[in-house]
């Protein structure tokens, strides 16, 4: 990010969020909602507004496992490194604005609205992690049981406990964890799909973190099936087990906590070797490997860009095996795990190809179109809708006078014709009398 702002040609549009797009490629038109800070650019990020106020709230980056106050810095290493006020917490008692020397608090700061001309869109929004439902294997009711997202901000230098592990309910380094894996998906009844082995993999680095700076630490791994398909992911999750790490293939749907000491018990049985039966084991901390999900404003994203989803939630690409990377509307690519859960390494590659796929649309004057579309006879057209309701590019709209197409968006597929009762849409180059003198020539030869 600090780079990508030092980067001349870049404009980056930080706390913020997309209100609108219309047009087509090459004629974007943009809405960007830039939040109120009331904070403004004079601001160099020094923090003497900080440690005066009054008010504490939950830090959002560090799961809520440590205070920060209203007026604060989103992380670390944030870009721009400039503050910002959480006015759910703030109550305007003015200290900030006492101790800024540069007067760059503003209470009066409102939301602006900024539009922009682009020729093309690169959609990345990332992803969510998987939160169980309140009581799902602890989650939420133990103190000891939190989730791998969690755990990554407690190992984080910059975390809460800078890096070192405890656990929740008593601070204690905990001697004996569990993770489960595929928490949220593989299940029928929550996400049937899986996380690329995203889970796997974290739970497999987290495990070996640990072992690294807390030898004596019993460390299990409850798991349905391993997925380590990545270069020198194998050998990584091998180095783990040489490591001390235990991998148990079993299911585990419950567990309780011991009320005195908080230490979770779970019954487990080893699916590879029935014949040790079940057993009933006592852990410190249980962490739950959760899905990867699609971020929160895809929905909204989705209905402004006008793009479909996929089973799974995620943005939908014009061909899952051979064009994973453009969508249905020229002029929008997907890239990262927008289009659906993905590794770092899976991510840079789709980041690379959507680049490359943009710069050879953008870097043509003229943005060329097979004029297969279809045309709508008004004169015939019912106002049915069913064109509209139908064309899976939303190329046709219903107008006060008949259908209307858009031939940018169109792609000729010829769902509207086949679908218009009155027989008021063709295919230019593919209309019926061709096909019928066709016909008639092949007949003619027989």
């Amino acid at each position: 990010m600090l780079q990508a702002a030092r980067t001349t040609g870049v404009n980056l549009y930080t706390y913020s969020e997309v209100e609108d797009i219309s047009g087509f490629v090459g004629n974007f038109n943009v809405t960007i909602r830039k939040r109120a800070r009331y904070v403004t650019n004079e601001c160099n990020g020094c923090g003497a507004c900080i440690d005066p106020c009054p008010v504490y709230g939950y830090d959002e980056f560090n799961e809520g496992m440590n205070p920060r106050k209203a007026i604060y810095v989103s992380f670390a290493q944030a870009v721009p490194a400039i503050a910002q006020i959480d006015m759910n917490q703030c109550i305007k008692c003015g200290l900030c604005q006492k101790a800024c020397e540069l007067d760059a608090i503003n209470f009066d700061q409102h939301d602006e609205l900024v539009t922009l001309k682009v020729g093309s869109v690169l959609v990345a929004t990332g992803w969510d992690e998987y939160e169980p439902e309140t009581g799902y294997l602890g989650y939420n009711i133990y103190p000891n049981v939190i989730t791998e997202l969690k755990l990554e901000r407690i190992l984080a230098p910059n975390g809460p406990t800078l890096g070192h592990l405890f656990r929740p309910s008593d601070g204690k380094i905990p001697k004996r964890v569990l993770f489960i894996q595929c928490v949220g998906s593989r299940d029928l009844n929550k996400n049937t799909y899986c996380s690329s082995g995203v889970c796997c993999m974290i739970a497999i680095k987290n495990s070996k973190l640990i072992k690294q700076h807390y030898p004596d630490t019993q460390i299990d791994v409850a798991y349905m099936d391993i997925r380590a398909a990545g270069k020198d992911y194998e050998e990584y999750f091998t180095a783990s087990r040489k490591e001390g790490i235990r991998y148990i293939r079993t299911n585990i749907s419950k567990l309780k906590e011991d009320s005195e000491t908080h230490n979770i018990k779970v019954n487990i049985q080893n699916t590879l070797r029935e014949s040790l039966g079940m057993k009933e084991l006592e852990y410190d901390l249980v962490v739950l490997s959760a899905a990867m999900v699609p971020t929160k404003g895809n929905d909204k994203l989705q209905k402004i860009l006008k793009l479909e989803t996929s089973q799974d939630g995620f943005f939908k690409e014009f061909h899952s095996r051979l064009n994973p990377i453009d969508t249905k509307i020229p002029g929008i690519v997907l890239a990262g795990a927008s289009q659906g859960p993905k590794s770092i390494a899976e991510s840079i590659v789709q980041g690379r190809a959507a680049a490359s796929s943009l710069s050879r649309l953008m870097g043509k004057e003229i943005y060329r179109i097979k004029l297969i579309r279809a045309t709508v006879d008004k004169e015939k057209c019912a106002k049915c809708g069913l064109c509209e309701l139908n064309c899976p590019y939303d190329a046709i709209q219903l107008m006060d006078d008949g259908a209307e197409v858009n031939e940018i968006l169109c792609r000729g597929c010829g769902s509207c014709l086949a679908n218009c009762p009155s027989e008021a849409i063709t295919l230019r180059y593919y209309r019926e009398p061709q096909y019928e003198k066709q016909i008639d020539a092949i007949l003619e030869e027989l």
